[in-house]
């Protein structure tokens, strides 16, 4: 864990919470596969951290007792092979879930945070698809029956283009932009966020979720030349026995 490594204000553990949060869902998502491999069922008791860099760990628990912060749940690799895949991930998901809240809320009660700080903190997580939505594909779905015109002007784009690439939600004309603001933009299906739609984004022609080209490493260049994109997660999707 980050020794010394303390968020004071509302904002700052706000941000800790989303770097851990995006290096959760690179863990479940697009590092899946070495995510599942790291997860022996014949090794000890392994938990999942993320980390405020939106970088993620299989571990073995905290040997101090009580540990420096809050600990995700213990022995996740065990349920590993007694389960199908997708539904592992997806309970892994829910535990981390559990997790982010209890940290960024015991940094909450440890610097004092009163009750308005502590309800606009929940507010600003609340703001932010689950990690579970993100991993089931949810979030996905929540967008689509909020706003069937952004799903259809992002049908629009992507049969312009062989490689489904661009921005999900781009308007032409103000009356588009008001009706974008009402009904909400894209979730990038690596780390869950929905800005940076002035970015580069690319949609998977498999499971039609949109990523952040930066998410994948897949620049604007490089998309021109693929004819079917395959996310990491359908890339590495294999029979279950």
């Amino acid at each position: 864990m980050e020794a010394g490594y303390n968020p004071r204000s509302v904002e700052e553990v706000f941000k800790d919470f989303k770097g851990r949060r995006a290096g959760l869902i690179k863990a479940l998502t697009t590092d899946a596969e070495e995510f599942f491999q790291q997860c022996d069922p014949e090794k000890e008791n392994l938990c999942l951290y993320g980390f405020p860099s939106e970088q993620w760990e299989v571990n073995l628990p905290a040997e101090e007792v009580p540990p420096e912060l809050p600990e995700p749940a213990l022995g996740i690799n065990f349920a590993r092979d007694g389960m199908q895949e997708k539904d592992w991930l997806s309970l892994v998901a829910v535990h981390s879930d559990a997790w982010l809240v209890a940290v960024s809320f015991y940094f909450g009660a440890r610097f004092g945070f009163q009750k308005a700080d502590r309800k606009r903190l929940f507010n600003m997580i609340n703001e932010l698809p689950t990690i579970f939505e993100v991993v089931t594909g949810a979030a996905k779905k929540q967008q689509k029956e909020k706003s069937s015109s952004v799903s259809n002007h992002v049908s629009s784009n992507k049969s312009q283009s062989n490689s489904k690439s661009g921005k999900p939600s781009k308007r032409q004309s103000d009356e588009e932009e008001e009706d974008e603001e009402e009904h909400g933009e894209a979730v990038c299906g690596a780390c869950g966020d929905n800005n940076g739609m002035d970015e580069f984004w690319i949609c998977c022609d498999i499971c039609e979720t949109w990523f952040h080209g930066k998410c994948v490493k897949i620049t604007p260049a490089r998309a021109e030349h693929i004819k079917q994109y395959k996310c990491p997660s359908c890339t590495n999707k294999r029979p279950r026995p």
